[in-house]
């Protein structure tokens, strides 16, 4: 469900400090913490009201609404303005007259803008007041237009424009309704496929449109409950690449005949160099098997599938996996013979994320996440030799797109010292270009802080050894002892990685917090084990993996455990919330955003096309077991432990977690007589991305960890 609200700060890998000293405290993490005497609260919050409940002042301002939440603290506020003023860039595509389109910010939300040269002006070519999201152009000399993602007020029902390069005139391809996404085009650029649930709010089903034709997209498979995507198209534009999502740990590949519909499944559940049994895999045409949906006969292993694209030549795939193994890693899988192998051999100590193929068949270019950080590697697939680009920033890299001629490879890069920008490798001279360089506002940069990556032991063993946790931590340059944010990730399956974070920088530089990451068990980047360590019945685990990072923080002499607030954002809401519950004794305060406060009404009022994906990681609500279990797990149920001051914040939009999973959280800690300073906003959704609110929320952030530490 995403990534933290709170947002990342700047992250220079260093050597993991060794934690043995602490490793027989952490012991003392499990048991839950006795609950302690309420804080007062601030007179300007509240007062008693009828039967003990909680009166406090509310007020709405434009779209935002303000329910016990104090006025801002001016000075904090007006710093804080100085480390908001800047902005990000991120590489959208190549265009075809060879300049780059690019998404930014220069008002309220991101647009597209179109850049001719490296560091050349960016020209905006979108305008609305709703953020534009992904946005794909097909690799073609004489392409039209290109093709955009965008919403309404955070609601995630995504539409497909299409811009036309002509007369800049934009034309809605979708129902206006349903949510969409997953843009592919086919390589002459004339059909566009893509996913929509208009049918019956559950289901992916498949679409084509046809730009030259200008007739409605025509429906082409139906998802059957299930959740399709397309991927990519054969060379010959008569197959699509679709893949079917069952869960972080469980997905399928499937061939599509682009005219009939007809549906073959691919044996990627088999281990590299195992073939087929006869007869056993679903026939073109015969549609969606059970709950194994495309398993074959001997696989009983679940895998989970990444990128996935068509060979040059369209006779194999190009896919990242884990199966028959702990990472994901690429593999080919030859379609004649139904047999895949491992691209490249070699024991895989990381997962591959990003994976493209160059259309000239000659590249493949691909990125490993390393403890957090993104390594790039291009393959020359004719000589059989790898390439390395020099020069690459230390940091997170996503986007990747070659251009129609192989000749370059564009991204987006996040490093430690400046926001996320567009960059465009040169292959054949092996130079990386800075397509923007994107302002940080009125700060001097040389004050960013870098952050360290530990490792801390926790309260079960794994391999005869005390399991080690990873997290990144920033802390001031001045003498500690420093009050502490923990920052939990959503997801969960999320990580916490090194993303440049102005808020983050803030904190560390003007109110003194050292902020700390941990990417808890559940996190990905650690292999599928680690990955599957908090589902189901074992979600406390990775609760009480917090409470081993309370003791870690307690041995440290330059934090101060007496001075600790957590926070999450979507299952780092709850997260957070649970910590507050097991822990309070250890903190001073919480804040939880957009977080699940109870699993059962989350599982039940979550939009209809995420429920089976979230059963499938926190359990199935409606088994009595599982039900209890969730009950007795969830926040809400243990709400009379929270006795510390709580910030909530919520997109009203939300389709992710509805906004009740935080207003029954606000109501129940008012009835217990606690704080809670809640802030919604009428015009979001899972999180907010117009700059007016997130600077309200940031600021109110902001006031709430000032006084915490104090």
């Amino acid at each position: 469900m995403g990534k933290s609200f709170i947002a990342r700060g700047l992250l220079v890998l260093l050597p993991a400090i060794s934690l043995g000293a602490v490793a027989a405290a952490t012991q003392a993490a499990e048991a839950p913490a006795t609950a302690t005497a309420p804080v007062q609260p601030a007179a300007v919050l509240r007062q008693a009201g009828p039967a003990g409940a909680v009166a406090v002042a509310r007020e709405e301002r434009g779209n935002l609404v303000l329910d016990g939440v104090p006025p801002h603290d001016p000075a904090v506020a007006a710093k804080l303005d100085e480390w908001l003023a800047g902005r990000g860039a991120s590489f959208r595509d190549f265009l075809p007259d060879g300049g780059v389109l690019v998404s930014t910010r220069f008002g309220d939300v991101e647009q597209l803008h179109r850049i001719a040269m490296p560091l050349g002006a960016r020209e905006q070519i979108t305008f609305y007041p709703e953020p534009v999201g992904a946005a794909v152009a097909p690799q073609v000399a004489d392409a039209a237009g290109f093709a955009f993602l965008k919403d309404r007020g955070g609601d995630e029902n995504a539409q497909v424009h299409f811009y036309r390069f002509a007369d800049r005139s934009v034309r809605m391809l979708t129902d206006g309704r349903a949510l969409h996404g997953s843009l592919a085009w086919s390589r002459d650029g004339k059909r566009l496929a893509f996913h929509g649930n208009g049918r019956d709010g559950i289901s992916y089903d498949i679409y084509v449109a046809d730009l030259d034709a200008g007739t409605p997209p025509r429906f082409l498979v139906a998802g059957q409950n299930r959740q399709l995507q397309p991927l990519d198209w054969s060379p010959d534009g008569r197959r699509l690449l679709l893949r079917h999502v069952v869960s972080a740990n469980e997905s399928y590949l499937y061939l599509v005949d682009a005219e009939s519909g007809a549906l073959t499944p691919l044996p990627t559940t088999l281990p590299p160099g195992v073939a087929p049994k006869p007869g056993a895999a679903i026939g073109a045409g015969a549609g969606f098997g059970g709950s194994g949906m495309g398993r074959f006969a001997g696989s009983a292993e679940t895998v989970a599938i990444g990128a996935a694209r068509f060979s040059a030549d369209g006779t194999g795939i190009w896919f990242v996996s884990d199966v028959g193994s702990e990472f994901a890693r690429i593999l080919y899988l030859d379609l004649a013979s139904g047999l895949s192998r491992e691209a490249f051999a070699g024991a895989a100590t990381w997962d591959v994320e990003e994976l493209e193929v160059s259309a000239d068949g000659r590249w493949l270019a691909w990125t490993t996440n390393v403890d957090g950080l993104s390594q790039l590697t291009l393959y020359d697939l004719g000589a059989r030799r790898e390439l390395r680009p020099a020069g690459l920033p230390a940091g997170a890299i996503d986007n990747l797109r070659f251009d129609r001629g192989s000749r370059r490879l564009g991204m987006t890069i996040d490093t430690a010292q400046q926001p996320r920008d567009a960059w465009v490798l040169d292959i054949e001279r092996n130079e990386l270009v800075r397509w923007t360089r994107s302002e940080i506002g009125p700060v001097d940069p040389a004050r960013f802080v870098a952050a360290a990556l530990v490792r801390y032991p926790t309260w079960d063993r794994d391999g005869g050894k005390p399991r080690q946790v990873p997290a990144f931590v920033w802390k001031p340059r001045t003498p500690g002892p420093h009050p502490v944010l923990i920052d939990i990730h959503g997801g969960p399956e999320a990580q916490a990685r090194p993303n440049f974070s102005a808020f983050t920088q803030f904190l560390v530089n003007e109110l003194g917090y050292a902020v700390i990451a941990p990417n808890v068990r559940g996190s990905s980047g650690y292999g599928k084990s680690y990955l599957k360590l908090d589902d189901g019945a074992l979600r406390e685990d990775a609760v009480r993996d917090i409470g081993s990072l309370l003791v870690w923080i307690a041995a440290q002499r330059d934090l101060d455990a007496t001075r600790i607030v957590v926070s999450g954002g979507s299952y780092g809401g709850y997260m957070s919330l649970a910590s507050m519950a097991s822990y309070g004794d250890r903190l001073r305060g919480g804040v939880s955003v957009v977080g699940i406060s109870n699993f059962v009404t989350f599982l039940q009022n979550t939009s209809a096309y995420r429920r089976d994906l979230r059963r499938a990681e926190y359990g199935d609500e409606r088994e009595p077991r599982m039900r209890a279990v969730l009950q007795r797990i969830s926040p809400l149920t243990n709400a009379a432990m929270i006795r510390k001051p709580l910030l909530v914040v919520q997109g009203l939009n939300d389709p992710r977690v509805p906004a009740s999973e935080s207003e029954q959280m606000v109501a129940k800690i008012r009835a217990n007589r606690g704080e809670v300073w809640y802030l919604a906003a009428k015009d979001e959704g899972h999180g907010f991305r117009k700059k007016g609110n997130r600077d309200y929320y940031l600021k109110t952030l902001a006031t709430f960890l000032a006084r915490m530490k104090d």
